[in-house]
């Protein structure tokens, strides 16, 4: 199988990552549920993860890093941390339906800063207009999952401290691809995955948790901490850490982060650019088919969408996987972002690559999709 869904999750993994979660499973319990020997390296091996996610991202105590089930978690911790019912969030017109379903079942007022695809500038525009006094929290994902859009965070981060509106910065799709400084940006909360640019398994999740900014809980119960009171604990990461951890999962995460710091963002993501590219250029050239992508791919990380004149994109991705190609085709739990970009009925196939991809699996992809054109012409 040739795979181009890691938008999704990464499924090529270090080794080192299936390795780790078994000997998790054969040497680990649970963490701060007893003093001993497989308890103890439980906790040692999860403060080691945190430590190493807040040295990768910026933050300087490793407790305000939280486990999380994945990034829809993280981020429905944030927003609802932040934003009450009825609220008044800012938000992108690329973000997933992890950000827009919270903030709906919150009937919180929701304004859109939306701008063209791949210009940052209208963007940046757009989100200054909008934020305004009265504003509980601005949400922006980092990179679009659909169109691989690189928004312009840091200028839209500048924007929030100077006027002291929280930011949350969805980073699924750049974490473990592009640097993220959670203390340069003064974001409030970054919420991300832990299987897809971090190279964790499924399962797996992080909330990183600005200093001092509250946090609600969605889950009560047991921490290993102060378990006379019938309160979840205000310090973190217990307060958001109720029940026992997903620890075969947190040393997979730790493997897979260790992996992406010895490896380097700038490596990996220059490989995903070089992959990207290459697939443009040669997509491009198929009759018919439409690329969203500029030349150069400037703003734009390791996602590419297409659509193709005379042929849904279901079929095309089903016609794909007849023939060992994994990509994925419809709307990508994100209509916001096809209705921004305007590919709402259609949808769209996308490919989204990783630092396991090769240049010669993108070479084989163009004769399979010219293949699958023809017989559905």
């Amino acid at each position: 199988m040739i795979y181009f869904d890691s938008a999704a999750t990464t499924f090529q993994k270090p080794p080192e990552v299936a390795a780790a979660m078994w000997d998790a499973l054969a040497s680990m319990s649970s963490p701060g549920r007893g003093g001993y020997p497989a308890a103890v390296r439980a906790a040692d091996m999860s403060f080691q993860c945190r430590s190493e996610l807040a040295e990768l991202f910026g933050l300087s105590n490793p407790e305000q890093v939280v486990f999380t089930l994945n990034a829809t978690h993280a981020l429905n911790l944030a927003i609802k941390s932040l934003v009450p019912p009825g609220g008044r969030a800012v938000i992108s017109g690329y973000e997933h339906n992890a950000v827009t379903r919270p903030l709906a079942a919150l009937r919180a007022r929701v304004e859109i800063a939306a701008g063209p695809l791949f210009q940052p500038e209208a963007v940046l525009s757009a989100f200054d207009r909008l934020i305004v006094p009265g504003v509980d929290a601005v949400i922006c994902s980092h990179v679009s999952n659909v169109f691989g859009f690189v928004q312009p965070i840091e200028e839209i981060a500048s924007l929030c401290r100077s006027r002291k509106v929280p930011l949350i910065v969805d980073a699924s799709q750049s974490a473990g691809v592009l640097p993220l400084d959670m203390k340069a940006l003064g974001a409030a909360f970054i919420g991300m995955p832990g299987h897809k640019g971090l190279y964790g398994p499924q399962g797996t999740g992080v909330l990183l948790c600005g200093e001092g900014i509250p946090v609600r809980t969605l889950l009560e119960g047991g921490t290993g901490s102060l378990s006379i009171q019938q309160e979840m604990p205000e310090f973190l990461p217990d307060r958001l850490e109720a029940g026992t951890h997903n620890v075969p999962g947190i040393a997979g995460l730790l493997a897979g982060v260790r992996y992406v710091k010895r490896r380097g963002l700038e490596k990996i993501l220059d490989r995903e650019r070089r992959l990207t590219h290459q697939a443009a250029e040669g997509l491009s050239r198929i009759p018919g088919v439409k690329v969203y992508a500029l030349p150069g791919l400037p703003h734009q990380a390791g996602v590419l969408s297409l659509t193709a004149e005379g042929a849904d994109v279901e079929s095309l991705g089903m016609a794909l996987a007849e023939r060992g190609v994994a990509a994925r085709a419809g709307v990508h739990c994100a209509p916001l972002a096809h209705r921004t970009a305007g590919t709402l009925d259609s949808g769209t196939l996308r490919l989204s690559f990783s630092d396991f991809n090769k240049k010669e699996e993108i070479s084989r992809l163009f004769p399979v999709i010219w293949g699958a054109l023809e017989n559905r012409r």
